[in-house]
């Protein structure tokens, strides 16, 4: 009945999805060629011939939201930030492969502006079509419907864990019929999970099995009880039921892990990186290019002035360089507008600026406080040192400092150095707390989305540069 209601499921958000891209495709059509909004109308190829492009496209949508996971249960699918960050991900494939596919085909006729329209009102309705079905998913579950009844085998700390964590969201529509443990445990209700209790002896698993059907088998049992663990997915097996199991080894590592695979061996890797995939970084990488040919273009103007300002009022180059450790621990030259008076090199290696710094000279103060010394960086962008958001780059003489210091410092160096970051956003710049700037990069390392790195920015723009001196 589960399968079943499942295979309902995905036919029905199949059918809506389908149904969202036609009336997207038609609506925009409308717009580009019976009203002005998007300039002159001109002549155009008819109805017909776009509808020819829809054939392409639904299929293109459908393959792409497959491969990106938008059709697995809900229940096990991450928030809504990620869902639409998968969506964002299918349409930037399907709007590539049909200029690509324009092109190939010689077709020049077919609007681009209409594509391009089309691609973003596309993800906004998928968007708001997946946040209506979790709407509407968390409402029913609310009320006790739709719920998968869940036989948790364990009752140790690790089952208490998964157990607590399954009620905290109810939304998941999960239901804890009881735990097996210990003889001694049996009828003690287990605090924090509804009044879940441990139902039987985890050799009681057959029995329980033989005689009453459960949705879902969970087995948080720990290593040490090995022998316990493989009987029980062999009882799971004998009849037909999958067993999942919660791991053990998550309070070993430092992380989330991930797994993969080499052939039929399983790979735990330790830390799992948005960026190490290479559609985000993709996307990650035009948006830097993009947003650094604007920025310097924008900024042009304040650059020379500053320029100009800098070889006025010191002695000394314009452009300081020092060397600073980016991604994956290799060392890069990073530009800056010189701020300070000339220095000796061993002094540059090993000093933070102070808020009263005597180094800095007459434009220094004014340039570091606004952040127009690092105007420059939009460079080390374009060359691939840097990304315009990412964990803040540091010299090599505090790099070999933190490293032992600073529990998990050097995880920063998983993704590209940034101009701001997560980090800059929340105060931790300057001479604060290293030990909290880290905890928000690893944050940043672990958590990106390209909405993170929007917010990001937005936030630097809104709220300035503090502890910056």
């Amino acid at each position: 009945m589960i399968k079943e209601n499942q295979r309902l499921l995905n036919a029905i958000l199949i059918a809506t999805d389908a149904s969202v891209v036609v009336i997207v495709f038609i609506a925009v059509w409308f717009l580009r060629f019976k009203t002005t909004i998007f300039g002159p109308l001109g002549g155009y190829l008819s109805f017909e011939m776009y509808a020819l492009l829809v054939i392409v496209i639904v299929p293109l949508y459908l393959i792409s939201y497959y491969f990106l996971g938008l059709y697995k249960p809900l229940r096990d699918q991450s928030n809504l930030i990620h869902e639409g960050t998968q969506i964002f991900k299918a349409n930037i494939v399907v709007f590539v492969f049909l200029i690509a596919l324009l092109f190939i085909i010689d077709q020049p006729n077919y609007s681009r502006i209409l594509i391009f329209v089309f691609a973003f009102f596309s993800t906004l309705f998928a968007i708001i079509e997946k946040a209506t079905f979790r709407i509407i998913l968390r409402h029913i579950r609310a009320n006790d419907q739709n719920l998968k009844h869940i036989l948790i085998v364990g009752d140790g700390e690790l089952a208490i864990k998964f157990a607590r964590k399954i009620i905290s969201k109810k939304y998941l529509g999960y239901s804890i019929s009881g735990f097996l443990g210990s003889s001694p445990s049996i009828g003690d209700e287990i605090e924090g999970t509804n009044g879940a209790t441990v139902i039987g002896k985890i050799s009681d698993l057959d029995e329980l099995l033989s005689n009453k059907q459960f949705d879902r088998i969970i087995i948080a049992i720990p290593l040490k009880y090995y022998e316990n663990l493989t009987k029980s997915v062999d009882i799971c097996e004998n009849y037909g039921v999958k067993a999942e199991i919660v791991p053990d080894y998550y309070r070993y590592f430092p992380a989330k892990p991930s797994i993969y695979m080499i052939d039929d061996l399983p790979i735990i890797n330790v830390r799992y990186v948005p960026l190490d995939d290479v559609l985000n970084r993709f996307i990650k990488k035009v948006s830097d290019i993009v947003i650094s040919i604007i920025a310097i273009i924008i900024t042009s103007p304040i650059m020379i002035a500053t320029a100009i300002a800098i070889k006025l009022t010191s002695p000394g180059p314009i452009i300081f360089k020092q060397e600073r450790i980016g991604y994956q621990n290799r060392p890069f030259m990073m530009y800056k507008f010189r701020s300070m008076k000339v220095q000796d090199k061993s002094d540059e290696k090993s000093k933070w600026t102070t808020k009263d710094d005597p180094r800095k000279t007459k434009i220094g103060d004014f340039i570091r406080k606004t952040s127009i010394d690092e105007l420059l960086q939009f460079f080390n962008v374009l060359k691939g040192e840097m990304s315009v958001v990412g964990p803040r780059p540091e010299r090599p003489y505090f790099v070999d400092k933190f490293r032992d210091e600073i529990p998990k410092y050097m995880v920063k160096h998983h993704v590209r150095p940034g101009l701001t970051g997560w980090a800059q956003v929340h105060g931790f710049r300057g001479n604060t707390s290293i030990k909290r700037r880290i905890e928000y990069d690893i944050e940043y390392v672990e958590n990106w989305y390209f909405g993170l790195d929007i917010l990001i920015m937005w936030k630097t723009i809104v709220k300035g540069n503090e502890n910056a001196y």
